[in-house]
């Protein structure tokens, strides 16, 4: 028998979807509290501010986003170049859904620009470990500049993002992967 879900469980799960699809100004407190089925009481015992709800919800997007690496990792365990090009296939892969609505790390960044905002750390943070473990794939795969490699795919990666979040179906995911290619080929020769 499955473990019944926890009311903070809940409540993180109702911010991982509602904040990423509409974002986090937008999501009140009500609603979360509505959707998730929690008494305020409840809500409030978790998360005493919505501040730590954001930081809650951007370390679950972390730890979605890390085990997808961990995932390409282990299909891949004896060929890095095959991870790197893997978990670009899987950007892509994410892009084409009707729900994509950005990098949530980006979009947290853009909604609290102040540097001390929790949110905004968070974001940071999460997005420096992810690109950490990149850069661990790209010394593995034998890039001769893997801190270059990583900052190049990660320029490429927001750019594509936002592109495939504004200009939906007329972006053009190929170019993308085709660009990527040639970096990592170029790393790797």
């Amino acid at each position: 028998m499955p473990k019944k879900e926890s009311a903070k469980e809940r409540i993180v799960s109702v911010a991982f979807d509602l904040f990423y699809q509409e974002g986090i100004r937008a999501v009140g407190i009500d609603r979360i509290i509505e959707e998730s089925g929690v008494a305020k009481a409840s809500f409030y015992r978790n998360f005493p501010t919505k501040d730590q709800l954001i930081v809650a919800y951007l370390e679950r997007r972390s730890e979605t986003r890390l085990e997808a690496i961990e995932e390409v990792k282990r299909q891949f365990p004896d060929s890095p170049k095959e991870q790197l090009y893997a978990l670009l296939e899987e950007l892509v892969e994410r892009m084409k859904s009707p729900h994509f609505r950005g990098c949530s790390f980006m979009n947290a960044i853009v909604e609290f620009p102040d540097e001390e905002h929790p949110g905004h750390q968070a974001a940071m943070v999460s997005r420096h470990k992810i690109w950490e473990q990149v850069e661990v794939i790209a010394r593995q795969a034998g890039a001769r500049n893997p801190i270059q490699l990583t900052y190049q795919l990660q320029l490429l990666k927001e750019g594509v993002v936002m592109s495939a979040y504004m200009d939906k179906g007329s972006y053009h995911p190929d170019y993308f992967l085709d660009a990527c290619k040639v970096l990592i080929e170029g790393q790797l020769s």
